[in-house]
């Protein structure tokens, strides 16, 4: 990779928050990241070469740390989830299980062996979507407090789930992995958490803010690296490092300082630099010898939608089933970790990105929807018109 190979990347990453910039539409910036990818990449002008050893190592460590942010948008320590969380985790259940059935379904007609797969994809939520689509519209209310506790289950069984069904023939082994690492990063929250209590970070945090080190980021980026390591060495997808170790340092707090040096650089450069990466390796132009992917892109979308609007019939409104609906971080790691694995049929991993595009699309409509129900902040005495 060249330093004008670099700039056309992060020139054309722009296009994310031009997207973005209209606060109506509720767009994702990562939307335009990917399309800029896919311009630049093996569907479009060929520009640059996704299998580049140093775009795609780079690439790795943007995905590593978008996962970890992913990981610290889980309101773990928010005491309004606990009263919800049996009742999250019930419509959890059912997503799960009405998605395993569409799965299943999905891979009958499709003609492939990967229902499991199509099941975890369809059954995840993306609280890094999620979360920030509730806070621009102001949502509110015991519906959306309600519906937190089930985004982030989903979205932590999912992540775990992936790698244990994305490769069958592996997941006793992937699963072995996956147990290491969640243990590793239990154990980074445990020395957080002693480090906390003693007040060491405490006096760490002003001598570093004093002298200008960024002991902290430096560490974060260290504990991040090792996790990743341990996933690689594990045959263990870095998503999973990069999500437990959020969930880690969420659940123990993260310092606000810390918290901005680590989404400058993720949101600034390495995180728009995985997005077109994966867009760059995604080749759309298979979808023209297989177009049955298009459908199977519009059946994993639609899939998705129909599993969440299930929780109508547990007292969730359709329109915060729509808003659960939204996925991102698993598809991204299927359409990565598959291709990565060449266990994905041609066009297949498009089809998954595809099928996150209907999603969020549907999620921004359900959206809207709640807000316009009353079901906003400032609106919770109201809560018997949603």
């Amino acid at each position: 990779m060249t330093f004008s190979q670099l700039s056309v990347i992060g020139l054309v990453a722009l296009l994310g928050p031009v997207l973005a910039y209209r606060k109506g539409w509720h767009l994702p910036v990562v939307l335009g990241e990917l399309l800029a990818g896919v311009a630049i990449g093996r569907t479009g002008f060929g520009w640059v070469d996704s299998s580049q050893p140093v775009f795609a190592f780079l690439a790795d460590i943007g995905f590593a740390l978008v996962m970890f942010v992913a990981g610290t948008h889980v309101p773990l320590r928010d005491p309004a989830l606990r009263p919800a969380l049996r009742a999250g985790l019930l419509r959890a259940v059912v997503v799960g299980a009405v998605a395993a059935a569409l799965g299943i379904g999905i891979a009958a007609v499709s003609g492939i062996s990967h229902a499991p797969l199509y099941a975890v994809l369809m059954a995840s939520s993306s609280a890094a979507l999620i979360l920030p689509v509730i806070d621009s519209l102001g949502l509110g209310g015991p519906h959306v407090i309600g519906l937190l506790p089930q985004v982030a289950i989903a979205d932590a069984l999912c992540i775990v789930a992936l790698p244990l069904v994305i490769d069958p023939a592996h997941a006793p082994r992937a699963a072995a992995g996956a147990a290491a690492v969640i243990a590793a990063a239990a154990v980074v929250g445990v020395l957080y958490w002693w480090v906390e209590k003693r007040g060491i970070r405490k006096r760490v945090h002003q001598v570093s803010e004093t002298r200008l080190f960024a002991v902290e980021l430096r560490v974060q980026l260290l504990v991040l690296a090792a996790l990743a390591a341990l996933a690689v060495a594990t045959h263990v997808s870095i998503m999973l490092a990069g999500f437990a170790f959020g969930l880690a340092v969420k659940a123990v707090g993260e310092p606000r300082r810390l918290a901005n040096q680590l989404f400058a650089l993720t949101e600034g450069f390495l995180g728009p630099l995985f997005f077109v990466w994966l867009g760059a390796s995604l080749n759309l132009r298979e979808f023209g010898s297989h177009p049955r992917m298009i459908l199977l892109g519009l059946a994993l979308g639609l899939g998705a939608a129909l599993a969440h609007l299930v929780g109508r019939l547990l007292r969730q409104p359709a329109s915060l089933g729509l808003l659960a609906a939204a996925q991102l971080g698993v598809p991204v790691s299927a359409a990565t970790v598959g291709g990565q694995l060449g266990v994905l049929r041609p066009g297949e991993a498009a089809a998954f990105m595809l099928g996150a595009l209907v999603t969020i699309g549907l999620a921004v409509a359900g959206g809207g929807l709640a807000a316009k129900a009353g079901m906003v902040a400032t609106a919770e005495p109201q809560k018997s018109a949603a």
